[in-house]
Formats: C-alpha cells, structure tokens, sequence
C-alpha cells in the first residue's frame, strides 16, 4: 500500500466511511476507464457511501427487531392457504397502513401462516427503514415482568415496546394471560393508541373470545379492542395447518381427505 492509499484510509476511518474505504480504489479504475471528470468520480463515491450506509442501517433494523426467521410474501403458500386474501395482503405490503398509524390483525387457526404474513410486513418495513420489534405475546409479558423486578419497567417499556413504529405481537390467545398481565397489555394497546403507533397482532381466537386470554376480564378486553379495531385492517385466514399437512404427506397422520 502507498503512502496516499494509507492516508485515505486514514480519512475514511476518521470520517467513518466504510463504504468508500473498501471501494475507492475500484471506484477509481473504473472512473478512469469511463473517463469520468472530477465531479462525476466525487458523485459515484458519495452514492456509494450512502447505499453502505443504507444496508448497514437495514442489516441493523433486522437484527434488533428480534425475528425468528426471514420470510417474505413471495414465500407464502397462497395454494396451500386458500383463506388468504391476497389482495389484502398485498395493498398491505405497501406499508401505508404505517403511515397512517393503522393496526393489522392476523387470525385463524393454527399453522395457516399468520406469523409468516407479520413477519413479512415487518421484514418489509425494516427494508423500508421503519423501527420494528418483533415479540410473542408471552415473551411481552415474560421481558415486562422481568424489567418490574428490576426497576426498569419504565426504560423497557419506553424503547422496546412503544419506542418501535411497528410492534408485532404474536400469538396472543396461545397462553392466558394473568389479571397484572391482562393490564399491561392493555396500557401498551393504549398508549399505542395514543401516540399513533401501528401494531401487528396474530391470534387463533375469534375476538369474541379474547376475553378468555385476557384474565377473563370482558370491561378491559372491550375497552382494549376499542382501541385496537378503531384504525385497523382485519385478515381472515381459512385452512387447515400447514405443518400437520407436511407431517400427512410424510405419513404421520392419516389423511382428512374424503
């Protein structure tokens, strides 16, 4: 490495311009090769460091909204999920539903492919920019709980939970949820509400059942579902599981097949 290279590396690293640090070089062949004027090298370096700069945010944005996995609406199985209304999901992969601070509710029953749809549109907001946080509703409740024992409900609930745009909550009606808990939910439902922040929810249960998860309390789950029906796009899916499907084809179950 020549003495000029070294004191561009030095720059880059002073300025933190990572992209342009491990490029500059063929950015520079290739402007030469194109005979590109000063201003036109200037312009590509700059474009450069700024798409770095863009996937690293990206790359960044996934990590911390916690998927289990990466999955995208051109990897669902609208053959296998006949209930699923496709053209609603598309129009929701637009991500306006964010802009307008609107919820998503997700619900069938099991393995019809609702937490693949939320993480979808969540892996979709991300690559848009858009903070996500992605969290099962007894993890919520577990993470919550632990932050009360140690005096930081406050600081978790303010970053985690309200601080994201796009809160996906999965799986609400798979476990019930105590009296305390119901109410904590609740004043994350509300305060969402408040702020305008969009959630995305799945559950199994019709919400003429919701009560049953939450402690069993019908003034509360009203007063929840109020707030969460007033801006939302409800997403009926039909079908039967996908993963008790796979384990017929393997011939572990017999088949329902008439």
């Amino acid at each position: 490495m020549n003495l000029q290279h070294e004191r561009i590396d030095a720059h880059c690293q002073t300025l933190k311009l990572e992209g342009l640090m491990q490029n500059y070089r063929a950015l520079a062949a290739e402007g030469i090769s194109k005979d590109w004027s000063f201003l036109d090298y200037l312009e590509q370096a700059l474009a450069l460091e700024r798409d770095t700069r863009q996937v690293r945010s990206r790359q960044t944005l996934v990590r911390m909204a916690g998927f289990p996995a990466i999955k995208t609406l051109d990897q669902y199985d609208y053959s296998f999920a006949v209930g699923a209304p496709k053209k609603q999901l598309d129009e929701l992969a637009s991500l306006r539903f964010i802009d307008r601070g609107e919820n998503v509710i997700l619900l069938g029953p099991s393995g019809v492919g609702k937490t693949h749809v939320a993480i979808a549109l969540g892996y979709a907001a991300t690559q848009a920019g858009i903070k996500t946080k992605f969290i099962t509703a007894a993890d919520l409740m577990l993470q919550l709980e632990a932050a009360m024992r140690q005096e930081r409900y406050n600081a978790v609930l303010r970053h985690n939970v309200l601080g994201p745009r796009l809160l996906i909550v999965d799986e609400i009606g798979y476990l019930p949820l105590t009296g305390d808990q119901a109410s904590h939910f609740f004043q994350i439902v509300a305060k969402r509400y408040e702020k305008g922040g969009s959630m995305i929810l799945t559950s199994n249960l019709p919400f003429t059942q919701w009560d049953q998860t939450f402690g069993g309390n019908t003034t509360l789950t009203a007063a929840m579902l109020d707030r969460i029906l007033h801006h939302s796009h409800i997403v009926q899916i039909k079908g039967d599981s996908y993963r008790l499907k796979q384990q017929r084809k393997a011939g572990h179950f017999p088949s329902t097949a008439k």
